[in-house]
C-alpha cells in the first residue's frame, strides 16, 4: 500500500490539477497563456504521517503515556531545531514549544510547534500511535512552495518523523549493559597507552556535562565548544571555564559518546552517547533524588516506615560490630 502511495507525485497531482483548470472559468484564455500567463501549482499544507501499531491496547498506551513523561522534562527541546534539523538562532521568529492537549476521543495529543509548523503525535483507536509532521509553510523545512519539490519535503519531513521517534525510543530503551557503564565510569588506557578520564556517576560537574546533553539530543546542526559550555555552566551553577570545557569535550570524544563533524569545530552525539546522557541523567534525577528524599513528610507514609524499619536494623548492626555511628 505504502508503494502505491509513494507513485502519487508532483506531475500526477499536476496533471490531475491542469485538467481541472481547463474545464473551469477563468480570467486567462488561450491567449493569455500562449504568451506565458498561467496558473502553477504550489504547496500550502503537507501532512507526512507514520502509524506504529502495537500488538496489544494496553503496550501502546503504556508507552504513550511514559512518552508524554519523558517529553515534559528529560530531552525535551528547547528550541525544537533537535527535531525539525534546522537551526533556530536569537533572531529567528516563529513559535516553539511543546504543548500537551485534550483529543476529540477523550486522548491526549503532544504538539512540537516549529514556525508554521508542527508534529503531532497521538493514540489511533487505542493501539497505534501516529505520528504527523504538519508542514503549513515549506519553508519552515528550507524547501520552496512548488508542487516540483515535493518529494524534497516529504523525505524531510519522514526525516522529522524518524528524529523524533528516535529521540522516544532512547527515552523509553537506555539501560547501559554492566560492562559499558564499567568502562565510562572507570578511567581506562588504550593499547597505544593513552589514558581515557572517567565520567563518573554522582559528579556534580559530570551530571551537569551529561544533563546539557540531552538538551541537544540528536541536534542536526551539532553543538560547540561555546554552545555547550553555556549549557553546563548554567545546570552546574558555578563558573565553568574555556578549558574545563575543552577537558571535558576530550574526556567525551575518548569515551566514544561524541564524535567531532569533519571540517568544523563541531560535534555530534554518538548513538552510545545518545544513551549514556540519557541514563546518567534519568538514573540520578528520577531514581536517587527521590530515593534519598524518601524521609521525608511529602512521601508516602509506606515508604517512610519501611526506611524507618531499615534504618533500626542498620543501626543494630553498627552497634553489635561497635563501630561509632556518624553524628
Amino acid at each position: 500500500m505504502q508503494a502505491i502511495c509513494d507513485r502519487l507525485g508532483p506531475g500526477h497531482l499536476n496533471v490531475f490539477t491542469q485538467r481541472w483548470l481547463s474545464l473551469l472559468p477563468l480570467p486567462f484564455g488561450q491567449t493569455d497563456r500562449d504568451a506565458g500567463y498561467w496558473w502553477e501549482c504550489s504547496m500550502r499544507q503537507i501532512e507526512v504521517s507514520r502509524t506504529l501499531v502495537f500488538d496489544a491496547p494496553r503496550h501502546a498506551r503504556g508507552f504513550f503515556e511514559a512518552l508524554i513523561a519523558d517529553n515534559l522534562d528529560i530531552g525535551r527541546p528547547g528550541n525544537v531545531e533537535i527535531i525539525f534539523g534546522r537551526q533556530i538562532r536569537s533572531t529567528t521568529k516563529g513559535v516553539f514549544r511543546t504543548a500537551i492537549d485534550r483529543h476529540d476521543n477523550k486522548g491526549v495529543v503532544v504538539n512540537v510547534f516549529y514556525k508554521h509548523s508542527r508534529i503531532k503525535q497521538y493514540l489511533k483507536d487505542g493501539r497505534a500511535m501516529r505520528i504527523e509532521t504538519v508542514v503549513n509553510a515549506p519553508r519552515d523545512l528550507g524547501c520552496n512552495a512548488r508542487l516540483h519539490n515535493l518529494d524534497e519535503l516529504q523525505t524531510k519531513a519522514r526525516a522529522c518523523n524518524r528524529r523524533i521517534l528516535d529521540a522516544e525510543r532512547v527515552g523509553q530503551g537506555c539501560v547501559l549493559a554492566s560492562p559499558a557503564f564499567e568502562r565510562i565510569a572507570h578511567p581506562t588506557v588504550d593499547t597505544a597507552g593513552r589514558r581515557t578520564p572517567a565520567l563518573r556517576f554522582g559528579d556534580p560537574r559530570v551530571m551537569a556535562l551529561v544533563g546539557a546533553l540531552c538538551t541537544t539530543l540528536l541536534a542536526a546542526t551539532g553543538f560547540t565548544n561555546k554552545s555547550l559550555r553555556a549549557l553546563v555552566g548554567g545546570l552546574l551553577g558555578t563558573s565553568y571555564s574555556h578549558g574545563q570545557m575543552t577537558y571535558d569535550l576530550r574526556r567525551l570524544r575518548l569515551n566514544g559518546l561524541i564524535r567531532r563533524i569533519e571540517h568544523a569545530n563541531r560535534y555530534v552525539l554518538t548513538p552510545e552517547g545518545i544513551r549514556v546522557a540519557v541514563f546518567y541523567t534519568k538514573l540520578y534525577n528520577r531514581l536517587l533524588v527521590p530515593l534519598i528524599a524518601a524521609d521525608q513528610p511529602q512521601a508516602p507514609p509506606e515508604l517512610r516506615a519501611a526506611l524507618q524499619t531499615i534504618t533500626r536494623h542498620v543501626d543494630a548492626y553498627v552497634d553489635r560490630a561497635r563501630l561509632p555511628q556518624a553524628a
